[in-house]
């Protein structure tokens, strides 16, 4: 089971924040570090000082690690354009020697769209479908040769289709709760797919469609890798568990019935249950980017039981 950090820098924090926890991330033997694309502060708060570029994040933190993977749960397909976008993640995976993932999803949060006055089109799903062919289709295209691509959204003509990143093939992710057009989508252009903060059921229902409508299109169920994005609160006694749930608003019982809380033994029970259900892979939503001494007792007392 890998273990991922999954940060939500729109709720309040500096890069050099980011900085910190991706460091210990490396550090403690986490898989990789994965941050949300969001332009606005969700809930109560001021959200200072003000919101972070996922992909500006990660090209710094692509020459600031070594090791760990990097990338987005998930970008916002309404954010930028998809030839742009392509030239983007490329040039961060060179930078970071061939450790970028993408995360593509539609775009779905409208008041910060109206905030930074970005268009919020009505038919996000046709697009995100389009962006998932284009971008991948850039990145596949031989050198020497060029791209088009005529859609109902895009148009791209003699795209040289450059540049090229570090990695033979960007890993894709993509993910959500939808019961028959994401996991077609999923079928056809993803590497893994990813539930957020869903129930063990709810996972293994939507896993089951996901590896059906791989069949379905002709691939094996299990080339895609399964993941689950859940928030995680751990404390080595009931008093530290409740402080940590404060911190970040929450009640303690409440995060051990939709995520991951309590002592490292229930953490590390639940990722089971998780693991029987096909999952390979969790994204730790830590929602207390000043508390370091989470992720050591995460590392030391969850991870080394799951490694």
């Amino acid at each position: 089971m890998d273990l991922r950090i999954f940060t939500e820098p729109q709720q309040g924090a500096t890069y050099d924040t980011l900085l910190a926890v991706a460091k210990a991330t490396e550090d403690l033997g986490f898989d990789a570090f994965f941050r949300s694309d969001h332009y606005l502060r969700m809930g109560s708060g001021d959200g200072l000082p003000g919101p972070t570029d996922a992909w500006l994040t990660l090209a710094g933190l692509a020459r600031e690690t070594k090791r760990i993977r990097l990338g987005t749960l998930m970008t916002a397909g309404t954010f930028r354009l998809p030839g742009v976008l392509a030239i983007q993640v490329a040039q961060v995976d060179q930078m970071s020697g061939g450790r970028v993932e993408l995360g593509l999803g539609t775009g779905w949060f409208e008041e910060e769209h109206k905030a930074y006055g970005i268009p919020f089109p009505k038919e996000k799903f046709s697009r995100l479908e389009e962006q998932l062919e284009i971008v991948t289709g850039l990145w596949a295209t031989e050198l020497g040769k060029t791209f088009d691509f005529h859609g109902t959204h895009y148009d791209l003509t003699d795209s040289p289709a450059l540049p090229k990143p570090a990695q033979k093939k960007i890993p894709v992710l993509v993910g959500g709760h939808g019961a028959t057009r994401t996991p077609r989508l999923a079928a056809q252009y993803a590497d893994e797919f990813n539930i957020p903060f869903a129930s063990v059921e709810d996972s293994e229902r939507q896993f089951g469609r996901v590896r059906a409508a791989a069949e379905e299109a002709g691939r094996n169920g299990d080339d895609l890798t399964y993941s689950n994005a859940l928030v995680v609160c751990v404390g080595r006694d009931e008093a530290e568990v409740a402080r940590r749930a404060a911190a970040i608003g929450r009640e303690a019982d409440e995060l051990r019935l939709n995520g991951l809380a309590g002592s490292p033994s229930e953490v590390v029970d639940k990722i089971g249950r998780y693991a029987e259900i096909g999952a390979r892979r969790i994204y730790l939503q830590i929602l207390d980017l000043d508390d370091l001494d989470h992720l050591e007792l995460i590392s030391s007392k969850v991870r080394s039981q799951l490694s």
